[in-house]
């Protein structure tokens, strides 16, 4: 990477040149965003296993750093859905005390991750892929809040639906009834606030109300539990198990790079605040999770529905991010008492609603009318994504996508018999012109073999190749081997239009050495045509 590559990774001045004309629009963003974001937090980092400090600590500490340095002028980062789903089954086998170095190796991944340039590989990612997979992150969430709401034991499996299950048997009167009521509450403020002033953050409403009715009735339900009125001070991880977590981390980072990444091409696509830096946004991302890991919060990830939130509320540069941050930071110092007073059912409540509100139901209808192959990915990437794990859920998409694609291709490909050009001559009934269109490649290649060998009564072939638009090393080897099958039985193979960009290809693999002269290959059909027919005619005259 040469200096100025490195460079376009940094913070600059230009980041912050709209702020004289957008501030007052960024600063009422920020807050805004800010109050929903705490219930959230809260509430992703009591699910993760982390506890509700480590939650706000990675909205404050990776919201900031992220803000500084990712990619994106308005995306707000912290802990996510989608994070705690890979998150809670590593903290339940591996401990809390695995979490700093977890999100130290995860962030130094992604950070070499924008430093190689890989920011672009998620435009690889097919849509049903990223719509099942957010599907089945809706659902894993949802059952992931069966404990909490229910007031239940969390059961053993690290599945999901399992686990909510085995929490059910642990049910116990008065606390499931309350917790449920709790839980109802929230449902329904969070519903009608939508309703009546769509833009009040109806979570943050809900967890005060039913906080207070906690507090006043003295209800038998578990609270979030005393916080610290202050940020921790930074502390190194035990670097001593590193080995063991790699595997996990990899699986936090990838899971971190595709989340933000996601987020920050949904804001550039919503707003007019300028594209975004996918390199630089991995690099910012990297750094956060890092810096939220000194500091005992969890990894970072950017936030699809913060972002959104931010945006529609004003923001225009990352200084609204940036406020959203130091608002949480000021509620930490002066409001922790009564935050470690907010029922646990309260937050499961918030992240039900959240998760239902994950994907819309125009959005499945989308992908699942629109083709067989598109919602069959969809549905296979939302079923492993709640069945095994989310990174699977993201290969296994991507493997049915691309199988879907090539047998598309290979079925838009083709081998057409044609006349030969001009008037027809005596002879001409023992030539056959073949073109090549479409992808001759793995997949198509063999369906090309079994048409030309089965020829009967032919002594010339000419195959035409200026159609063929994509050749690749097999479909190059299934046109050396047709060749020298065909002249094997005595039949002469002309090759017409060989693309400039499969000269390379058809040399390396053997296409024109398998050609019995030099001159049997041609630039234009009608030279083709009258070197098969004067040798059908020469053929004619030795008998």
């Amino acid at each position: 990477m040469n200096l100025r590559g490195f460079l376009a990774l940094l913070p600059s001045r230009a980041d912050y040149r709209a702020v004289p004309r957008t501030w007052r629009g960024d600063l009422l963003a920020g807050v805004t965003v800010g109050i929903v974001a705490l219930p959230l937090a809260l509430a992703f980092g009591v699910s993760s296993g982390a506890g509700a400090e480590s939650g706000l600590v990675t909205a404050i500490i990776a919201g900031i750093v992220a803000a500084i340095f990712g990619g994106s002028n308005v995306q707000v980062s912290g802990p996510t859905g989608a994070m705690v789903v890979v998150l809670a089954p590593i903290m339940a086998s591996q401990g809390t005390g695995a979490l700093a170095l977890i999100c130290l190796l995860a962030g130094v991944m992604v950070l070499l991750a924008g430093i190689l340039r890989l920011g672009r590989t998620i435009s690889y990612i097919p849509w049903p892929v990223i719509e099942g997979f957010t599907l089945g992150i809706a659902v894993i969430i949802f059952l992931q809040q069966v404990p909490t709401a229910t007031g239940t034991k969390p059961g053993e499996s690290t599945n999901a639906a399992v686990a909510a299950v085995q929490s059910l048997m642990t049910v116990s009167w008065p606390k499931l009834g309350w917790s449920l009521l709790l839980v109802a509450i929230v449902v329904a403020i969070m519903l009608v606030s939508v309703k009546v002033a769509p833009k009040f953050p109806g979570s943050l409403l809900a967890i005060v109300a039913t906080g207070f009715l906690a507090a006043v009735l003295g209800l038998p339900v578990d609270v979030i539990g005393e916080l610290p009125s202050g940020l921790p001070a930074p502390t190194l991880p035990d670097f001593s198990h590193t080995g063991s977590l790699l595997g996990p981390a990899l699986a936090v980072a990838a899971l971190a790079a595709i989340e933000s990444l996601l987020a920050a091409r949904v804001a550039a696509s919503i707003s007019h605040t300028g594209p975004y830096d996918a390199d630089r946004e991995l690099v910012g991302q990297g750094l956060a999770s890092i810096a939220s890991g000194l500091f005992g919060g969890m990894p970072a990830t950017g936030a699809i529905a913060r972002t959104a939130v931010s945006i529609r509320a004003g923001a225009r540069t990352r200084v609204a991010a940036i406020v959203h941050a130091l608002l949480l930071l000021l509620i930490v110092f002066v409001g922790a008492s009564v935050v470690s007073h907010i029922p646990l059912a309260a937050l499961a409540g918030v992240l039900m609603v959240t998760s239902c509100r994950m994907i819309a139901p125009s959005t499945v209808r989308a992908v699942m009318g629109s083709t067989r192959s598109d919602a069959v990915v969809f549905i296979i990437t939302a079923i492993v994504t709640v069945s095994v794990d989310l990174i699977y859920a993201v290969l296994i998409g991507l493997l049915a996508a691309g199988f879907f694609a090539l047998r598309q291709l290979a079925k838009a490909s083709g081998v057409h018999r044609e006349e030969l050009p001009g008037a027809a001559q005596p002879g001409d009934e023992r030539i056959a012109v073949f073109r090549l269109e479409g992808a001759l490649f793995f997949g198509a290649a063999e369906r090309m073999l079994e048409r030309v060998s089965t020829l009967q009564g032919i002594e010339v072939v000419v195959i035409r190749m200026s159609q063929l638009q994509i050749l690749d090393a097999t479909g190059a080897q299934v046109i050396t081997d047709m060749i020298v099958s065909l002249e094997r039985r005595g039949i002469t193979v002309l090759v017409k239009g060989i693309q400039p960009q499969h000269l390379r290809v058809a040399e390396r693999v053997g296409v024109l050495a398998s050609l019995r002269h030099q001159n049997h290959l041609f630039e234009d059909l009608p030279a083709a045509a009258a070197h098969a027919r004067t040798h059908i005619a020469g053929a004619a005259g030795r008998v």
